[in-house]
């Protein structure tokens, strides 16, 4: 029997619905580093940093990271990844058990649910297609992920730079050994995990770096220029950048970030392991974080205007710093 104009033009918005909730649903928080925290910071990587006056409450951890914790480590981060990775939770293994699967495998909701009209049953399968397409983006999303840090000044930070603030803290990560995941160059190659850190003076020279990276990073990012990028971060970041670079394309919008203004700044700890030098900063910062239709030029969204996240930053002797982590801050 031949379906009538209504109905069809019913299913049609239904698919319609569907597949933009699906789309809409991965793109909180869309610029770089905004979904989570990313990167190494030595032996550091899974130890909060101190919290500070820009970010005084706790920190989200890194959940995308090359380092990876020595056998036995506590890290809370890595344990709700680890459980994040059990596909499908309570509620959606809930709605499977009572027979909506039966929709996707051409059985109908009568099987689980009990004598539901055929259009009743229709909306509910588009939704739980529409469900499992977004558990499936979000999963593959966020596979990887981990902890968080702060940037530079106790009282608003000035462009001229902030003075350092407050001292280095005596503990190290007890957890991390002097082995290969401990001694990992976030800027390639390696260096002796096994020395403990020490403190490291940070200049105002360098909080005005610090600055200037986040303004062109945002930037970088807005135009999708992966050159930059290289120039301005470890080559695990920029991994992490493309890698969600493509999901941008895969979806058919294109973040555009302009306007980013740091509202204040301060110095969460700095540190040297071997060679290579650390800085973890805390920002507060303004921008303007859209989404757009790649085709059409389409506004889809607004991201948050105002961000807190906590920067690390690492150098090598000689060189320039370059972001190696990016955590969110509260």
């Amino acid at each position: 029997m031949a379906s009538s104009p209504a109905r069809r033009r019913r299913v049609v918005t239904l698919l319609a619905l569907a597949a933009s909730l699906a789309l809409a649903a991965p793109a909180v928080d869309a610029r770089p580093g905004g979904g989570g925290g990313m990167g190494s910071r030595g032996s550091k990587t899974f130890s909060a940093p101190p919290s500070t006056a820009t970010s005084p409450g706790a920190m989200g951890p890194i959940q995308r990271s090359q380092t990876s914790p020595s056998p036995g480590f506590n890290n809370p981060g890595m344990a709700a990844q680890s459980q994040g990775r059990r596909f499908g939770g309570g509620f959606l293994g809930g709605m499977l058990g009572a027979g909506l699967i039966g929709a996707l495998l051409g059985a109908g909701l009568s099987g689980g649910l009990g004598g539901i009209g055929s259009f009743i049953g229709l909306i509910f399968q588009i939704g739980l297609i529409a469900l499992l397409v977004m558990f499936v983006v979000r999963f593959f999303r966020r596979r990887q992920e981990g902890n968080q840090p702060a940037m530079a000044g106790n009282a608003p930070h000035a462009r001229s730079g902030l003075p350092p603030q407050g001292g280095m803290p005596g503990g190290v990560n007890a957890g991390m050994n002097g082995g290969m995941n401990a001694g990992m160059n976030p800027m390639g190659g390696s260096y002796s995990g096994g020395a403990r850190p020490q403190p490291v003076q940070v200049q105002p020279e360098d909080f005005q770096a610090f600055e200037r990276s986040l303004n062109e990073i945002q930037g970088a990012y807005g135009r999708e220029d992966v050159a930059a990028l290289r120039r301005l971060a470890t080559p695990e970041m920029v991994g992490y950048f493309e890698e969600d670079l493509r999901a941008n394309a895969a979806r058919g919008v294109v973040n555009r970030i302009s306007d980013v203004k740091l509202l204040q700044g301060d110095l969460s700890e700095a540190w040297r392991e071997g060679p290579v030098e650390f800085a973890t900063v805390a920002m507060r910062f303004s921008l303007r974080d859209e989404v757009f239709e790649r085709s059409t030029n389409r506004h889809v969204e607004n991201g948050p205007q105002e961000a807190k996240e906590f920067w690390t930053f690492v150098r090598e002797p000689g060189g320039p710093w370059r972001l190696s982590a990016i955590q969110q801050g509260r």
